[in-house]
C-alpha cells in the first residue's frame, strides 16, 4: 500500500479523502493556492504545498505545478477528487510517465467517456439507449442554433468537458441557443480548458438517476446501487438521495448491469458513475460517464457500508475488489443537502465572505438515525469568489425515507450558520414540501414549485402558535433574570405580568404565561396550551426542546425590538409586548423599502464581463443588459421591463459588490 498520497484538490473533497488516508495509515500532501493559505485541507493535511495565485487556471489546473509538488513531497499516488484535473487525461498521462500512481481510471477510460461526446459514441455502439442529439464539433452560434432547429426545442446545449452544471444552458428558442451557445462555450473554456460545445435534446419532466459503479484491474466490476439526483437548480445537483423513490428493483438491475457493461468495455478501473436520464414509464437513457469520485458519493456509503475513496486508493494500489455483486446490499435510506454559498433571496446568486458562525449539527450514529456533514471551512474561514460556493453537504441515513428526511430536518434546523448568505433555508422548505415527501420529483421540481424565485417560507396554523409558544418562553426568561437584578428598594421586587401579545411576523396571539415545575405554560385566546420544556438558557442562539409533544429545535437572536426565529425554512421577526404596547403598536405607520425600480443592482459580489447596452439605448423587457462572472460562473442580467438607459456606472473588467448600481434608467 501507499506511503505518501497527494490530494489534488482542495475543500471539502480534499478532507474526505485525507480522513480515509489517515484511517488507511497513509502519509497526506495538500496543494493550496494563494486564497487557500489557511484552509481546512492545509490544517489537515501531514504535509502542504504551495502552488500558485487565487485562479484554479494558475494554481490547482496547472499540472506541472501539481507534478512539481508530487516531486518535491515524494507522494506516490494521487487522488484527484472531483472537478479541476479529475477528468484530465494529460494529468493521468503525466502521472504515469513519471511513475506515480493515479487514484482513477485508466487515460484511456478518461478520455473515451470522461468526453461527453466520444463516451455518447461509445454508447450508441454499445447498444445503449442515448438522447437524440447532435455529437459533431461546433463552430459558432449561428450553427448552433441551426442544429438546435433540427434536433427541435428544448435543446440542451453542453460543454463537452463539462460537469458541475458549467458550461450546460438549456434553450426554448434561437435567441436562446444563441446567448446559450456563447455562455457555455466562454465558462467550459475558463473552467476546464476545452471549449467543445454539443447540443441534445432536452427530455421534459425527467428524473436524473445515476449508477453508482466500481471495477478493480482485474476484470472485476459491481454497481452500488443508484442515487436519485432529480432535485437541481441550472443543472447544479442540490439534494441527492439513495436509493430512488421511483426505481423497482427491475429496472435497478437492469440500469446497472448496463453501467457495469459501458465500464468494462472501455476497461474501467476505480470509482464511477453511469448518469441515466429516466422518464415517467421508467425508460433510461445514458447521458454521461463521470470518470471520477462523485460530489453526492456519501449517501452510497451510507447505506451499502463501503468507503469508495477506500476502494478507490485500493485498487490504484493493485488490490481486487472485497466482494462481487451478490455481497452488495442496500440497507435504509440515504439523504444528502448541499449547503452553498448562495442567497435563495436574491435568485440563489453566490455569497461570499467570513463564515461568522459556523456550527454543524452533532455527527454521529443513533439507534434510528445518523448524520454526517463534509465541509472544507470552519468558523472564521472565508468563502472565496474564486472557487465553487459548497460550503458542506450534510448527509442522513434512517431506515426509512421518511425518517432520513425527518433527520435531515432537524440536521438542518440545527446547523448555525452566519455571516453570509446561504440555501439553509431553501433546503429546509423543500424537505417539507408535499411534493417532495411523496417522492413525486423531477429535474423540474424548483422551476415548476418555486417560478417565481424562493421568498422563504410562512408558517401557518399550529406552526406559527409553536413558535409563538417558544417567543413566550424566551419572553419570560428575559423578564424573570431583569425581576432579579440586584440593587433593588426592600420589598420593592417587580412581578413579572402573565399576560402578553405575541407577533410572530405579521401574526398577533394574546397569550397567558406562567412558570411551573414542569416549564413554562403558554395559553393562547382559544384556550390551547402547550408547555415549553427546553435547557435554554439567554445568550444562547439554538433552542433544543419540547412545545406540547413536539420536538423543536429553533435558531434563536434577540435583534433590536424582539426577537428573530429560524424554523424549517422559515425566517421570522417575533415581537412579544405587553397588551398595551400592542395596542399602540398597531397605530405605528408601516416603514416601506426605498424604490429602486430604476436601478440596475448588482445581485452579487462579482466581475462584469461585458455590458451589453449603451447609455440612451431603448430596452425591452426580457433583454439581456450584461453579464456578471462570480464562481466560475457567467449569469445573464435581463431587463425587467421595457425602458431607457439612463446612465452606466461600471464596465467590462470592473469588480463589484452587491447592490452596486451598474445602471440607471430613465
Amino acid at each position: 500500500m501507499f506511503k505518501k498520497l497527494l490530494i489534488a484538490n482542495r475543500g471539502e473533497i480534499a478532507c474526505r479523502v485525507i480522513k480515509t488516508a489517515r484511517k488507511m495509515g497513509i502519509t497526506t500532501v495538500a496543494i493550496y493556492s494563494d486564497a487557500d493559505r489557511d484552509a481546512l485541507h492545509v490544517k489537515m493535511a501531514d504535509e502542504a504545498v504551495h502552488i500558485g495565485p487565487p485562479p484554479a487556471a494558475e494554481s490547482y489546473i496547472v499540472i506541472d505545478k501539481v507534478m512539481q509538488a508530487i516531486r518535491d513531497t515524494g507522494a506516490e499516488a494521487v487522488h484527484p477528487g472531483y472537478g479541476f484535473l479529475s477528468e484530465n487525461k494529460m494529468f493521468a498521462e503525466a502521472l504515469e510517465a513519471e511513475g506515480v500512481a493515479f487514484v482513477g481510471p485508466p487515460a484511456t477510460a478518461i478520455e473515451q467517456m470522461g468526453d461527453k461526446i466520444t463516451s455518447k459514441k461509445i454508447a450508441q455502439e454499445a447498444g445503449v439507449s442515448t438522447v437524440p442529439g447532435y455529437m459533431g464539433l461546433i463552430a459558432d452560434a449561428d450553427e448552433a442554433v441551426k442544429i438546435s432547429n433540427e434536433v427541435g426545442y428544448p435543446v440542451m446545449i453542453k460543454a463537452s468537458a463539462g460537469g458541475g452544471g458549467k458550461g450546460m444552458r438549456i434553450a426554448w428558442n434561437d435567441t436562446e441557443a444563441r446567448e446559450g451557445f456563447q455562455s457555455s462555450k466562454n465558462e467550459a473554456a475558463s473552467s476546464f480548458g476545452d471549449d467543445r460545445i454539443f447540443i441534445e435534446k432536452f427530455v421534459t419532466q425527467p428524473r436524473h438517476i445515476e449508477i453508482q459503479v466500481l471495477a478493480d484491474a482485474y476484470g472485476n466490476a459491481v454497481y452500488l446501487g443508484e442515487r436519485e439526483c432529480s432535485i437541481q437548480r441550472r443543472n447544479q445537483k442540490v439534494i441527492e438521495e439513495a436509493p430512488s423513490p421511483f426505481l423497482d428493483e427491475a429496472t435497478r438491475k437492469a440500469m446497472g448491469e448496463q453501467a457495469v457493461a459501458l465500464a468494462q468495455a472501455v476497461g474501467y478501473t476505480s470509482a464511477g458513475t453511469v448518469e441515466f436520464i429516466v422518464d415517467g414509464d421508467k425508460n433510461f437513457y445514458f447521458l454521461e460517464m463521470n470518470t471520477r469520485l462523485q460530489v453526492e458519493h456519501p449517501v452510497t456509503e451510507l447505506i451499502t457500508g463501503v468507503d469508495l475513496v477506500e476502494q478507490m486508493i485500493r485498487v490504484a494500489g493493485g488490490e481486487t475488489l472485497p466482494f462481487a455483486q451478490g455481497d452488495v446490499t442496500l440497507t435504509g435510506w440515504a439523504m444528502e443537502s448541499r449547503l452553498y454559498a448562495e442567497d435563495p433571496y436574491r435568485g440563489f446568486l453566490p455569497s461570499i465572505g467570513r463564515l461568522v458562525r459556523y456550527r454543524p449539527p452533532e455527527e454521529g450514529h443513533w439507534e434510528d438515525h445518523c448524520v454526517r456533514n463534509d465541509t472544507g471551512v470552519f468558523e472564521g474561514g472565508e468563502i472565496s469568489m474564486y472557487y465553487d460556493p459548497m460550503i458542506a453537504k450534510l448527509c442522513t441515513w434512517a431506515p426509512t425515507r421518511a425518517g432520513a428526511i425527518e433527520a435531515m430536518r432537524n440536521a438542518l434546523d440545527g446547523f448555525e450558520l452566519e455571516g453570509i448568505g446561504h440555501n439553509l433555508p431553501f433546503l429546509a422548505a423543500v424537505m417539507d414540501h408535499p411534493r417532495f415527501t411523496s417522492g413525486n420529483i423531477t429535474t423540474a421540481f424548483i422551476e415548476e414549485e418555486y417560478p417565481d424565485g424562493f421568498e422563504g417560507v410562512t408558517p401557518e396554523g399550529d406552526d406559527l402558535k409553536y413558535l409563538a409558544a417558544v417567543a413566550a418562553h424566551m419572553k419570560m426568561l428575559k423578564e424573570e433574570r431583569a425581576a432579579r437584578i440586584s440593587g433593588t428598594m426592600p420589598n420593592h421586587s417587580r412581578r413579572v405580568a402573565p399576560d402578553w401579545v405575541v407577533f410572530v411576523g405579521r401574526q398577533s396571539f394574546p397569550v397567558h404565561i406562567e412558570e411551573t415545575d414542569f416549564g413554562t405554560e403558554v395559553t393562547f385566546e382559544d384556550q390551547t396550551q402547550y408547555k415549553v420544556n427546553s435547557d435554554w438558557h439567554l445568550g444562547e442562539t439554538l433552542f433544543k426542546g419540547t412545545v406540547g409533544d413536539r420536538p423543536m429545535i429553533v435558531k434563536t437572536d434577540f435583534i433590536r425590538g424582539g426577537a428573530r426565529l429560524r424554523y424549517r425554512g422559515a425566517d421570522l421577526k417575533v415581537v412579544v409586548r405587553t397588551p398595551r404596547q400592542a395596542e399602540l403598536a398597531e397605530l405605528m405607520p408601516e416603514k416601506l423599502p426605498p424604490d429602486t425600480s430604476r436601478l440596475l443592482l448588482c445581485p452579487m459580489p462579482g466581475l462584469i464581463v461585458k455590458v451589453d447596452v449603451a447609455e440612451g439605448d431603448e430596452i425591452q423587457e426580457g433583454q439581456a443588459l450584461c453579464t456578471i462572472e462570480a464562481m466560475k460562473m457567467e449569469n445573464i442580467l435581463r431587463a425587467e421591463k421595457k425602458g431607457v438607459v439612463a446612465k452606466i456606472n461600471a464596465g467590462a473588467g470592473d469588480s463589484l459588490a452587491v447592490d452596486d448600481v451598474i445602471m440607471e434608467f430613465e
